[in-house]
């Protein structure tokens, strides 16, 4: 167990996620054009058929745990070994001290715009400038345990590259073969997404609308 100091309040390592709902899409992308955007961390994509690469769009509302409750969004590319969390905005001015302090995640401020249920829809925008937009319609149940997975999540921030343990158990899932709808804004995060060949339409998505998570601390490997 580790303490961190984040704004005056003391966080201990392993944080705990105790509620949270989430929703993704997962999405073929070009890979050489996804790795030239993750050169800077050192590290390569995971290509899941030839000359193609993963990426996972995935909004996350965090009701109970050790940073508070606020909305998160990530851009994450399975990567070999584990998973890059490449871009993450959130809503809350202490998870991004704290994000950024312990594990190096790129958190930054942006504004939410969300509705979970069986369906789900999800607007992303910085500083008026919208971001984009993700609408997931309803998958079938699974169970959850097949999404229930340690992970190791990299992030690469102010040239530094570390790896977190991450660790997720939902209590239930819906999955579906396709099923989003993704619509790109004028923002920059949404012009490098365009850059990676992204499609309309997803290969899969994925609902989780009971999920703990764990985060124990980061380890430096570059």
């Amino acid at each position: 167990m580790t303490a961190h100091n984040v704004l005056g309040t003391r966080i201990e390592t392993p944080v705990q996620v105790r509620s949270a709902q989430a929703a993704m899409g997962m999405f073929s992308v070009d890979a050489e054009r996804a790795q030239l955007s993750i050169d800077y961390s050192g590290l390569r994509i995971q290509k899941w058929r030839p000359g193609r690469g993963l990426c996972a769009l995935i909004f996350v509302r965090y009701e109970d745990g050790d940073l508070g409750p606020y909305n998160e969004f990530g851009v994450v590319f399975p990567i070999v070994g584990g998973v890059l969390i490449h871009r993450l905005p959130v809503d809350g001015e202490f998870t991004l001290a704290a994000g950024r302090q312990i594990w190096g995640f790129p958190k930054e401020l942006a504004d939410f715009d969300v509705s979970y249920g069986s369906t789900f829809g999800g607007r992303l925008s910085q500083a008026g400038t919208e971001v984009l937009r993700l609408e997931l319609r309803s998958g079938l149940p699974a169970p959850g345990r097949l999404f229930s997975r340690p992970l190791d999540a990299y992030s690469c921030l102010d040239g530094v590259t570390r790896k977190t343990s991450w660790t997720m158990n939902p209590g239930t899932a819906r999955a579906r073969p396709g099923g989003a709808q993704l619509t790109l804004g004028d923002h920059p995060i949404a012009d490098e997404l365009r850059k990676l060949d992204l499609p309309r339409h997803a290969l899969m998505t994925t609902h989780m609308p009971s999920l703990r998570m764990e985060f124990g601390d980061a380890d430096v490997i570059s």
